[in-house]
């Protein structure tokens, strides 16, 4: 039997896994309403979307601003009705020697990848409707570097390691609801910013963005970087009907780099 239609929220949708994580639930008989910083960017990933054939709308958010958030899902909400799915995604990297990290980087990547988890889960859960509904689905892009320590990553590491626990109280609170939480951990996975993250790597450490490329992919069993659609693969599972019994979860798309 087909699963009924259902409104998916998708932040840091304009490119990477985001963009995928859109285009699949899409596919998948979602309506689409996605969100990123960048007016242009948003636009143009809505016409792509409904040039696919797919139902899709979508406006600017700010997840650091509480404000922002409150807007964006009460657009959704507008547009779409209440939101069955959210999917956690706008992020950015940041780190480097740790004695060197200043105050505003340390909190602007807590605010953008952690606190706006918070805020938009709350949002989505009032807002949004799912509490009254008690169904819904809200799954986290977080990432292997949030069950281990990543060298030169330490706020980032610190943010995901949060986003990880975030996904797992909140997972056991909302059991008994039917609203599941998962949080989906990628490790290597070649998009916009693993190439920013990169070149981060090879200014710090004195050598070649492919020479970093090289030393990555020799840490990962499967000996490449996965695609942002294997990602997005995992999400549209834990978004299904058929994922209905699992929660509280942190589960890796990572070549087998991370086997915890």
């Amino acid at each position: 039997m087909a699963q009924e239609k259902r409104t998916a929220l998708v932040t840091g949708a304009t490119s990477g896994i985001g963009l995928a994580v859109a285009e699949l639930l899409g596919a998948l008989n979602h309506k689409v309403y996605v969100g990123a910083r960048k007016a242009d960017n948003v636009a143009a990933t809505v016409k792509a979307l409904q040039d696919k054939g797919l139902d899709a709308a979508g406006t600017t958010v700010d997840v650091r601003s509480g404000d922002d958030v409150r807007t964006f899902v009460q657009a959704a909400v507008d547009c779409f009705g209440t939101v069955d799915v959210l999917v956690n995604n706008a992020g950015r990297s940041g780190g480097g020697v740790t004695a060197d990290i200043t105050d505003e980087l340390w909190q602007d990547v807590i605010e953008t990848n952690l606190n706006s988890v918070f805020r938009m889960t709350r949002e989505v859960l009032n807002a949004g409707g799912m509490r009254k509904k008690n169904r819904g689905r809200i799954i986290n892009i977080a990432s292997t570097a949030g069950k281990q320590g990543v060298v030169l990553g330490a706020p980032y590491s610190a943010s995901k390691h949060g986003v990880v626990g975030f996904t797992k109280a909140l997972g056991n609170e909302l059991a008994p609801t039917g609203i599941t939480v998962n949080a989906v951990c990628p490790g290597y996975v070649e998009t916009p910013m693993a190439q920013r993250v990169r070149q981060g790597y090879a200014d710090a450490w004195q050598t070649t963005e492919e020479a970093i490329l090289e030393k990555f992919q020799a840490k990962i069993p499967l000996g490449r970087y996965s695609t942002p659609q294997e990602v997005a693969g995992l999400v549209g599972y834990l978004a299904s009907d058929t994922a209905a019994s699992i929660t509280s979860q942190a589960l890796n798309v990572c070549g087998g780099l991370g086997n915890f």
